[in-house]
């Protein structure tokens, strides 16, 4: 299945599984509930997502007399792109790393960290800015934006289920499609929503992840700097992980900020840098056929 069509299927999976939640733990009334709250989180998201994100991260715009040779870079690539060129960021950190934000190309923009520029020749960062440009080109940050707000309404819900369990709720009739479910099968619900939420969300995460690495691999034409970047990066990233940067915000990283880890393992949002790198050698072998 093509990493779009994974997407597309993993969205329908969440929105299904919002609306089933609402229903079973308050009926029809949870349901409606459910649908609005789903639609004004990602209004909010949608217009407010690249604002609350680069605040999180830290970063700052600079401007193309502040760093000439970064905007030269972001410029050449957005054109390469055909994209808009995006505003300019950098977060004071020593750690490498890179994200894009942005509800669309004319909204976009590209943070990286003080650590990246040190680390990364040219064409390593020209690599890692052109995957971050295949976000903005694919829509990934909404994407990511519409599955990580879905993914909270469902935890909010499921929250509201717990209070609703404590003061005795879901004890009506079991015929009543109103009342819901009874108390045994809303709180297996309760407890198994906000982790299957969870999962498909990092499913969706890492599914744009490899759709961006292809995409910008083919706006450069050289998978092979990109590859070496991500190799780079995950080493560096192992010794020097980032310790002040909202956990939210990290599926938006190029890399998981906080370094490997069992937790990180177990629950991540990005692919594993062998499996990235191995597809992008596969890309350049194909290349050069």
């Amino acid at each position: 299945m093509g990493n779009a069509l994974k997407t597309a299927v993993l969205l329908a999976f969440l929105t299904a599984l919002l609306l089933v939640v609402g229903e079973i733990l308050g009926g029809s009334g949870g349901l409606t509930i459910a649908l609005i709250l789903a639609l004004g989180m990602n209004f909010i998201s949608y217009w407010y997502s690249d604002k609350i994100a680069l605040s999180m991260a830290g970063a700052y715009e600079v401007s193309p007399a502040e760093a000439p040779d970064l905007h030269a870079i972001v410029a050449d690539v957005a054109r390469k792109a055909g994209l808009p060129k995006p505003r300019v960021y950098i977060i004071n950190n020593p750690s490498p790393n890179a994200f894009a934000t942005g509800r669309d190309p004319q909204h976009a923009a590209v943070a990286v960290t003080s650590g990246i520029l040190q680390i990364l020749n040219f064409d390593e960062l020209e690599g890692v800015l052109a995957h971050e440009m295949a976000h903005v080109r694919n829509r990934d940050t909404l994407i990511a934006t519409v599955a990580a707000t879905i993914a909270g309404a469902i935890t909010y819900l499921a929250q509201m289920g717990q209070w609703a369990l404590m003061f005795g709720g879901f004890g009506g009739r079991r015929d009543s499609r109103d009342n819901g479910l009874g108390g045994a099968e809303a709180l297996l619900m309760i407890f198994l929503a906000p982790l299957a939420a969870l999962l498909i969300q990092l499913a969706i995460s890492r599914s744009r992840e490899y759709n961006a690495d292809a995409t910008g691999a083919r706006i450069t034409g050289d998978p092979l700097a990109l590859a070496n970047a991500l190799e780079r990066l995950e080493r560096q990233i192992a010794y020097r992980p980032m310790t002040n940067v909202a956990p939210t915000t990290a599926p938006l990283f190029i890399m998981n900020p906080f370094g490997p880890g069992m937790f990180q393992k177990l629950f991540s949002d990005h692919p594993p840098t062998a499996e990235r790198i191995a597809r992008l050698r596969k890309m350049a072998f194909q290349q050069i056929r």
